[in-house]
């Protein structure tokens, strides 16, 4: 069966998450127009209105608009989205759920990047490469004992704190074995048995906090966890220990971070931050031992592609009539990204 799909996602994003390969692929899976892209589905032209009104499967990425009770009015042959990309919170409203719409995300293979990004920043920060890149920076040349300045520095036995056993949080964890490293674990959805498997020792919060070299942000923005990093857990973090967040900003209290970081305490690399976009006037920008980027820890370049083939080959389960092998359940989102 070759289903009829439209493409509906952000401005430029197609372009980027579709090859040649992709394309090529997509077509011969369904019927399609891949150059016909719907960055809105309520209140639309004639030529997306027809399409939707046709669409059995939405192949949707970042900056799809939300799928209302309006939208799905419009799509009356609507059976499934397959989602090219992480959370669908932001897409998959309670009228999908309710017409029993299928959803598939590739938050599996997302997780993939932001994992590389986050076990490249846990090894740099224990060298205290940000910190020695700045120093060598201002000594041009000038002789210097760094092995001296180093003294503690390391990644031999060093321990580090994940928070979030999430799918992130876990292929961390992964990457992480075949270090010298302890690792603790904070989630409450985990108990000893699981952690056991993991490898990891699960801690209360404040001690994960008090006993990382390194902690590594990796919990879901649900109201439970906003600010779950605040003033009290930043300061039990030892002197000269980093803090890593890729997951979302709002997890971390930021007024109180920067007072920390400012002081030069402790460390910090932000790939996410509140708001996500910090003001011109924002210290984070300016201090030597934060590390911040503009939200690239997950998929970029190369890895949307891959993002792709997996929501393709979840269109070839669904056009052969099995189910997909990365569902999202409605049940779940309570607790995950």
């Amino acid at each position: 069966m070759r289903p009829d799909v439209l493409l509906a996602m952000g401005p430029g994003i197609a372009g980027r998450l579709l090859g040649e390969a992709q394309r090529a692929r997509l077509e011969g899976l369904a019927r399609t127009d891949c150059q016909l892209v719907a960055h809105e589905l309520a209140a639309t032209g004639p030529e997306v209105a027809a399409a939707l009104a046709e669409a059995e499967v939405l192949l949707t990425c970042w900056g799809a608009p939300p799928l209302t009770a309006e939208v799905l009015t419009a799509a009356p042959r609507l059976r499934a989205v397959v989602h090219a990309a992480g959370s669908v919170k932001q897409l998959v409203t309670t009228a999908c759920w309710e017409r029993g719409i299928a959803v598939s995300s590739a938050a599996a293979v997302n997780a993939l990047p932001v994992a590389e990004y986050t076990l490249a920043a846990i090894l740099f920060a224990n060298k205290r490469v940000l910190h020695t890149a700045h120093r060598y920076r201002a000594l041009r040349g000038r002789p210097h004992d760094w092995l001296r300045e180093l003294d503690g520095a390391g990644n031999h036995g060093r321990t580090v704190g994940i928070v979030g056993a999430s799918r992130i949080g876990r292929r961390v964890v992964e990457l992480l074995r075949p270090f010298a490293l302890r690792v603790l674990l904070f989630d409450p959805y985990v108990d000893d048995e699981e952690a056991g498997r993991l490898g990891v020792r699960r801690v209360p919060l404040a001690e994960l906090c008090a006993g990382s070299d390194v902690v590594s942000v990796h919990a879901p923005e649900v109201p439970a966890t906003r600010h779950l990093i605040g003033a009290r857990e930043l300061a039990l973090m030892p002197d000269g220990a980093t803090l890593i967040n890729t997951s979302r900003g709002s997890l971390i209290d930021e007024a109180a971070l920067v007072a920390e970081v400012s002081s030069g305490r402790i460390a910090a690399v932000l790939d996410v931050t509140e708001p996500e976009l910090p003001p011109a006037d924002s210290p984070l920008y300016a201090l030597p031992n934060v590390l911040l980027t503009p939200h690239i820890a997950g998929s970029l370049g190369t890895e949307l592609h891959r993002m792709a083939d997996h929501a393709l080959d979840e269109l070839e389960r669904y056009g052969k009539g099995l189910p997909f092998a990365t569902p999202v359940r409605r049940e779940e989102l309570d607790h995950s990204a």
